[in-house]
């Protein structure tokens, strides 16, 4: 995928003085992210480490926008401190280190990346399959200690064997293409239906799919149901001399099982990019039962880090929390209602409420306005079973004493203006 050249729009009118924006960026965000903030006058604090405790506190309780990587964890204690936060972006794919539901409940969007590392993460699993079969990780190591070993012992084209995908989103699906023009047989599984791309074929359970493939490699997010998927059992089942690829995420395959499977044969090799417990530095030391196996790759988290897509991801997620703040769009938020309007006019004044979803809600605003003369030019509303949130664009009138009637409906989260 070429790198993305998207452009954050012009300025948009707001009615609270855009210097005055907080945005907080941790764990190394790209900085492009900031050239982006800050050409909307925002004012920019960008830290390298992920933060936590105390530390998270000071650092952006007084935020209006937080950038975290996949290594912050945002849980409902911060949520309460940071009583200015309007939205949160993730740099990166999964969303799985913000509560979600505690956002939702503070008025608090999220939003992520999910298509930006797309294309890094494929590119990484099918170098991985080609150097597992031919253990290239552990010859050019013996070279390096001035070992000669030429052999062809063990050592295989892809063309012709089967890739078994466990997941078939956005990655799995793009590695799904690039291997099967290599020539490799693709089976996939997951527990949604999915469109098969080029000759893939989806298998009825994770269990068939992994008793016929070569290569093993997961796609899946972080949840009650992926957690230890890949454990003893499943090791198993998986062909004699099969390999495991994981560049998802760290808790759907269990280690320790691994590393036996490894040790006794049953597994010919691993590439693994995610561990339960992750170094929250580059200071601090790695463990894993994998170390010291042979034929196993063992990488840094760093499945989407090539330069192309943290660019990419500044760009989607940063993106997305500005035309948040200067337009309420929601769109794309995984865990608000979606709303767009369009860019809201000179002559206009924007309202954002977002409230509990009870009847009357609608109402009662309207009757606010009905009763202050308000002229509604425009109004989107779109709700989920516990929350609404209607954009509604007025003629200029009555500013203050409007914000002061909708803030008083009992069903108010969040209120907004922008004019």
């Amino acid at each position: 995928m070429p790198a993305m050249t998207t452009h954050a729009p012009a300025p948009a009118p707001t009615s609270y003085p855009r210097h005055k924006i907080k945005v907080v960026l941790l764990e190394g965000v790209h900085p492009r992210a900031v050239e982006l903030f800050e050409s909307q006058g925002f004012t920019v604090e960008a830290h390298k480490a992920a933060l936590s405790g105390p530390d998270l506190a000071d650092a952006a309780a007084d935020a209006h926008l937080l950038g975290i990587r996949s290594k912050t964890q945002i849980d409902a204690a911060f949520l309460e401190k940071a009583q200015r936060l309007w939205g949160i972006g993730c740099f990166c794919i999964g969303t799985n280190q913000v509560d979600l539901a505690a956002a939702a409940a503070r008025g608090v969007a999220v939003f992520n990346a999910p298509f930006s590392n797309t294309r890094s993460v494929a590119e990484k699993t099918i170098g991985e399959i080609i150097a597992l079969h031919r253990s290239l990780a552990d010859k050019s190591a013996a070279m390096h200690r001035g070992v000669w070993d030429k052999s062809a012992a063990g050592a295989h084209e892809i063309r012709g064997r089967t890739l078994g995908l466990v997941g078939y989103g956005r990655i799995g699906s793009q590695t799904s293409v690039l291997a099967e023009a290599l020539g490799m047989r693709v089976l996939y599984f997951d527990v949604a239906e999915r469109l098969p791309l080029g000759n893939a074929q989806p298998v009825r359970s994770l269990e068939a799919l992994l008793e016929q493939s070569d290569v093993v490699s997961l796609h899946v997010p972080a949840t009650p149901a992926t957690e230890n998927m890949i454990g003893a059992p499943q090791l198993a089942r998986m062909r004699k001399g099969a390999y495991l690829i994981n560049n998802a995420r760290g808790s759907v395959a269990d280690l320790d099982a691994l590393a036996a499977a490894i040790r006794s044969g049953r597994i010919a090799g691993a590439a693994v990019d995610v561990f339960p417990d992750e170094p929250e530095s580059n200071d601090e030391p790695f463990r894993s039962p994998l170390m010291g196996l042979p034929n196993v790759i063992l990488t840094p988290h760093i499945g989407g880090s090539t330069a192309e897509a943290q660019r990419n991801i500044a760009e989607e997620a940063a993106g997305k929390l500005i035309k948040f703040m200067n337009n309420g769009t929601t769109a794309t938020a995984v865990n608000f209602p979606e709303v767009e309007l369009p860019l809201l006019h000179d002559g206009h004044h924007r309202v954002l409420h977002y409230h509990r979803n009870v009847p009357g809600v609608l109402s009662n605003l309207h009757k606010v306005m009905a009763d202050l003369r308000v002229n509604i030019v425009a109004e989107y509303l779109q709700s989920n079973p516990r929350y609404s949130y209607v954009i509604v664009d007025v003629d200029p009138s009555h500013g203050e004493a409007l914000k002061e009637g909708l803030k008083k409906i009992p069903e108010t989260i969040r209120l907004r203006t922008l004019w």
